[in-house]
């Protein structure tokens, strides 16, 4: 995908569809013309969801639901929104489904539950990262980008543009700028180069932190990096 956010697309599966995150980016890039596949384990549980979205976004609008496997295997751009414990197990079932030279845009956030159930706690990854994690267990052919563990999925679900960054992280920058793309077609959102995927563990602790605020404050909290220049943030 070209830096131009009108580019014309390719579609986009999203694996862990049906979830609340899942289902934002979803209706967010439905409305600005992608063409989404939600995947999910339960094949009728994403044509549902893909109905949803389909009537939020309006007719135009172009998404279709699969089994996980089926979506990966219709899209070279994946993105994947499932909780931290079933990432790994995911991964190694997709792994044969997943074509050579695709992107991955993980937006896993290892946390833990806390009192209550309320995952806020970071863990520890022996890799690094979450992303670093998929690295592993994808094949060596497909690049992995970090991106979009600080958007609020309620918002994501609304109507309203963000007021939030987006982190991008990865070693491949053309993976990394074709997110970088996608961010922008996010109303109210920008998208930031993170430098190298290794960078990723420090952008996914963030999440922890806006957890916490939004308890205590009941808010729906993002972040902004301020004080780049106006090309960093293209």
């Amino acid at each position: 995908m070209s830096s131009n956010p009108a580019a014309p697309s390719r579609p986009i599966a999203i694996i862990g569809g049906t979830g609340p995150a899942g289902m934002g980016l979803a209706l967010r890039w439905a409305r600005a013309g992608e063409s989404i596949i939600i995947g999910s384990r339960d094949e009728q549980k994403a044509q549902v969801a893909a109905e949803a979205i389909q009537r939020k976004a309006g007719d135009q609008a172009r998404v279709s639901g699969m089994g996980n496997s089926a979506a990966c295997a219709g899209a070279d751009i994946l993105v994947l929104t499932v909780p931290f414990e079933g990432q790994a197990g995911i991964l190694k079932q997709l792994k044969p489904s997943i074509a050579e030279g695709s992107i991955l845009i993980d937006a896993t956030v290892p946390l833990a539950a806390s009192v209550g159930g309320r995952a806020s706690r970071p863990l520890g990854v022996w890799q690094g990262s979450a992303a670093q994690q998929a690295q592993e267990l994808v094949p060596k052919e497909v690049s992995v980008v970090a991106a979009f563990h600080n958007l609020s999925a309620d918002l994501l679900n609304g109507d309203a543009p963000l007021d939030c960054d987006v982190i991008v992280c990865s070693d491949d920058p053309d993976a990394a700028q074709l997110t970088r793309d996608l961010t922008a077609k996010i109303p109210g959102v920008r998208a930031i180069d993170g430098g190298k995927l290794e960078n990723a563990r420090l952008v996914e602790q963030i999440t922890a932190l806006l957890i916490g605020l939004n308890i205590r404050h009941k808010g729906h909290s993002g972040i902004r990096i301020t004080g780049l220049p106006p090309a960093a943030y293209r």
